[in-house]
């Protein structure tokens, strides 16, 4: 990693300061550490500095005496903010960054304290688990992870390389962004999701046991990340409440229109083509694609559950790949001890690179489901060499 040469301080670009010690700052300490940086650690609780340490991500602030070439920032969503323009301050020739998740309420507060915006590079590994703390770090966090880098029009250009240098140090894609383009895209692909998932991981929280227990794959997928930590989420929703509002918005006038169409249907429309009620307004036909008046209650609800499938074939593959459709092999998989390793050991015999593999489990049947994606051309050959090892596939 390379830093810009403001002034004194600055040696050979390899010593970093981390400041907290959760789960992405103790990740990129462990990463730093490993590709010979010097990290110094410091977090307002020193139980969780010393966690850091003592798992391998770098010393503690108190035992460095060399100043930093850069700064990272690693606090809470809601104090980002004066904790960066703290750096500035008692680091006037460090290069400081953050890895909060929105960046343009970060830009305008440092702007409004007359922090130097020259040595500030606001930054976002879009990396996480559903865990924690240092304890859940991983130095392996961020291979092949996107890291957006989002500097304000003030910032060095040397400053931006040098944080562009830390998310490729770590094996981050780093890409690029203004902090207004980078909060309108986490608005669409993080934190709307993260929305919707609360939401309908809501609607199962009054339902009788006996419907929760129906659950399959499609609930899981949808409200995985459901659990999340809702304080952290309220500040990183209310610090990017304009960009997600927008998204919010768009989303309720598509909902309006399937709603619509919903009560057609609902009111008897056997043939599916009167309009999708007069609820649905404009909604109903821009999610259709045809005039306003006179949709077809069922063409609005194809049309909807289509852009899904263009929006779904859209997101990147494998290893941040153009998207790739695969072919699905479902193989019943006894619940027992050995019996997912058995399989993934066929499967590595037959010569098939896995791709993706999803489990489902049968409800009250002491068997799952695995569903196995492949290239569509190896779907035939997997099929007959797992058939011919004696598991049950189905097409």
């Amino acid at each position: 990693m390379t830093t810009p040469a403001p002034g004194e301080g600055h040696r050979d670009g390899r010593s970093v300061r981390i400041v907290g010690t959760g789960l992405i700052g103790a990740s990129l300490g462990l990463a730093l550490t490993a590709g010979g940086y010097r990290v110094a650690l410091e977090d307002a609780s020193p139980t969780a500095a010393a966690l850091a340490r003592d798992l391998g991500a770098g010393r503690l602030a108190s035992e460095v005496t060399d100043e930093p070439d850069l700064v990272v920032v690693a606090a809470p969503p809601d104090v980002v903010a004066r904790v960066v323009a703290e750096e500035l301050k008692r680091w006037p020739h460090a290069v400081v960054t953050d890895v909060a998740s929105v960046k343009s309420s970060v830009l305008a507060a440092l702007a409004a304290t007359g922090a130097d915006l020259g040595r500030y590079v606001g930054s976002h590994p879009m990396a996480g688990r559903e865990r924690s703390g240092a304890i859940a770090a991983q130095a392996d966090l961020f291979d092949g992870r996107a890291w957006v880098v989002a500097p304000g029009p003030q910032a060095d250009p040397g400053a931006v390389a040098a944080v562009r240098s830390l998310g490729e140090a770590v094996g981050a894609a780093v890409t690029q962004m203004s902090p207004e383009e980078h909060d309108a895209a986490v608005a669409a692909v993080s934190h709307v999701p993260q929305v919707a998932a609360s939401l309908v991981a809501g609607r199962l929280r009054d339902l009788p046991a006996s419907a929760v227990a129906l659950s399959g794959q499609g609930i899981r997928d949808v409200t995985r990340i459901a659990a999340s930590d809702p304080a952290m989420w309220t500040q990183i929703l209310a610090a990017n409440a304009p960009a997600v509002r927008a998204v919010l918005l768009a989303l309720r006038a598509d909902l309006d229109g399937v709603l619509g169409a919903l009560e057609a249907l609902g009111a008897g429309d056997e043939a599916g083509e009167t309009s999708a009620g007069a609820g649905a307004g404009a909604a109903a036909g821009r999610i259709a694609g045809v005039p306003e008046r006179g949709v077809g209650a069922r063409a609005v609800l194809a049309r909807a559950v289509a852009e899904g499938n263009t929006g779904h074939a859209r997101i990147p593959g494998k290893h941040g790949a153009a998207p790739t459709t695969y072919a699905t092999v479902a193989v019943v998989v006894p619940d027992e001890p050995g019996a997912l390793a058995r399989l993934l050991h066929d499967v590595g015999q037959a010569g098939i690179n896995l791709e993706d593999l999803h489990l489902e489990h049968g409800l009250g049947q002491p068997v799952g489901l695995a569903e196995l994606s492949v290239l569509p051309a190896a779907q035939e050959p997997l099929t007959t060499a797992l058939a011919a090892l004696g598991w049950r596939v189905h097409d």
